[in-house]
């Protein structure tokens, strides 16, 4: 059978509101339509939103060749590049996959572990008891360290200081609220000059883009076998017919992790800290375990801990930091609970949905890390990176940073929040951010290796 009813078309306030305020547009259109429905932009095909574990299920298990998710990405394709993986499907997604996977894994990890901590330290470095931090700027700050160094392993070069200031003032651009509605609508990309946001960002893609193959070059020219920068690795590493990356390729597989990772990495972070001290209750439980390592610097112990891991798989639960996973367009006719869908069906999963489902989650709006300790959540029920061969990538190293970039914090210092009044959402980039500023008050020091907390002179 096919949908019940004919696809909502979003009125312009709707559609600024989806622009600005999509969880909004979530929740009411699922509480009037359920969990699988259609809505229209203006100009565009329609698109299915759907939210059904089951649906999901058969969705993210068909078998391959059943939808393309490359095609659904073509928005992205000017910030991205033609080699993005988020634009590849069939052959040529494979095969990025696979070269892309492998830096994210294994005793890698362990090296990037003590350089996240490390940087974590020197971002609270300006902190004093007594004084307010600004929850944004602060994670914002040590999730680009870590990813410039991680992904670029930049060095004290002049061409790489450059590139990383380059690269900050990209982010900066390519993940404003404001860069949204070009995406959206490609009419808008128009260079008006200097105050205009497409040509900004062009310039700057341009800057970047000059400085970063030169440094591709002198990578490539003098290799250096022992780095541990994702770039690094990808020079060297060899497809199945022994072929590496060419230049683009590396450039656009790096700009997207960049630029998907710093958002996605930056905003989970600070829902973690927001919702831990929002909850005195799980800030309290969280010191307790943390108090149970006694050496610091073991990131694999730390990357266990059974609560913290609760938490950072709390948070992205009831603040996901990609609100819905990748468009999959049918490339053949496809069947779920009873509904058809035929060739060029547009397919939303709908993740922030899902993960409010309250057949699945008992409260869905209270923040419970403890549900994770109690009960395993199918991967169709929890989905935070996506699902099927359409996973992020970065999905452990996500993980990962949230768990030690917390544990570091929570180690040094005691903090509050300044306003516990709710919070709404409103849009950042993929996902979702708070309506207003987050500040944490510096309360006291805390010294870990006596187990006791100190009021400290700042």
């Amino acid at each position: 059978m096919k949908l019940d009813n004919p696809p909502h078309k979003l009125s312009f306030s709707e559609l600024f509101q989806w622009g600005r305020r999509p969880t909004d547009l979530l929740d009411a259109y699922t509480q009037r339509y359920g969990d699988i429905f259609t809505i229209q932009l203006p100009g565009e095909k329609p698109i299915t939103i759907i939210s059904h574990p089951q649906a999901l299920e058969d969705i993210l298990t068909a078998p391959l060749g059943t939808f393309a998710a490359g095609v659904g990405n073509e928005m992205f394709r000017p910030v991205m590049g033609d080699n993005s993986l988020m634009l590849l499907d069939g052959k040529a997604h494979q095969r990025q996959r696979k070269l892309l996977v492998p830096p994210y894994h294994g005793e890698r990890m362990r090296l990037y572990g003590s350089l996240i901590c490390e940087l974590a330290e020197q971002m609270m470095m300006s902190w004093k008891v007594g004084t307010s931090v600004e929850l944004s700027s602060c994670m914002r700050e040590v999730s680009l360290n870590a990813l410039l160094n991680v992904v670029f392993g930049l060095t004290k070069s002049d061409r790489s200081e450059k590139l990383r200031e380059k690269l900050l003032l990209l982010v900066g651009v390519g993940t404003s609220a404001y860069f949204t509605f070009p995406l959206f609508f490609p009419a808008l990309q128009k260079d008006w000059g200097a105050w205009s946001p497409w040509g900004r960002f062009l310039r700057l893609q341009k800057e970047v883009d000059e400085l970063l193959y030169a440094e591709i070059a002198e990578r490539r020219q003098n290799f250096q076998s022992e780095r541990t920068d994702i770039l690094s690795l990808l020079l060297a590493a060899r497809d199945e017919e022994g072929q590496s990356m060419s230049d683009r390729e590396l450039r656009d597989e790096l700009i997207t992790l960049l630029l998907v990772g710093y958002d996605t990495a930056s905003t989970a972070l600070m829902w973690a800290l927001y919702w831990i001290h929002k909850v005195p209750e799980i800030q309290q439980k969280l010191l307790a375990e943390i108090d149970t390592v006694s050496d610091l610097s073991n990131v694999k112990a730390i990357a266990q801990l059974p609560y913290l891991t609760a938490t950072c798989q709390e948070t992205l639960r009831i603040t996901p930091a990609i609100i819905l996973a990748f468009m999959r367009v049918a490339q053949a006719p496809f069947e779920t609970m009873g509904y058809e869908f035929p060739v060029g069906s547009r397919i939303y999963p709908n993740i922030y949905s899902t993960h409010r489902n309250q057949e699945v989650y008992s409260n869905p709006q209270q923040f419970q890390p403890e549900r994770f300790l109690n009960r395993q959540y199918s991967s169709y029920e929890y989905l935070p990176f996506g699902g099927g061969n359409r996973m992020c990538v970065g999905n452990a190293f996500a993980m990962y940073l949230m768990k030690l970039v917390i544990f570091t914090i929570l180690s040094r210092y005691q903090l509050t929040l300044t306003d516990t009044r709710p919070v709404n959402f409103i849009r950042r980039g993929p996902g979702i951010e708070p309506s207003r500023s987050i500040n944490l008050l510096v309360t006291e020091r805390r010294y870990r290796q006596s187990n006791v907390f100190v009021n400290a002179v700042s």
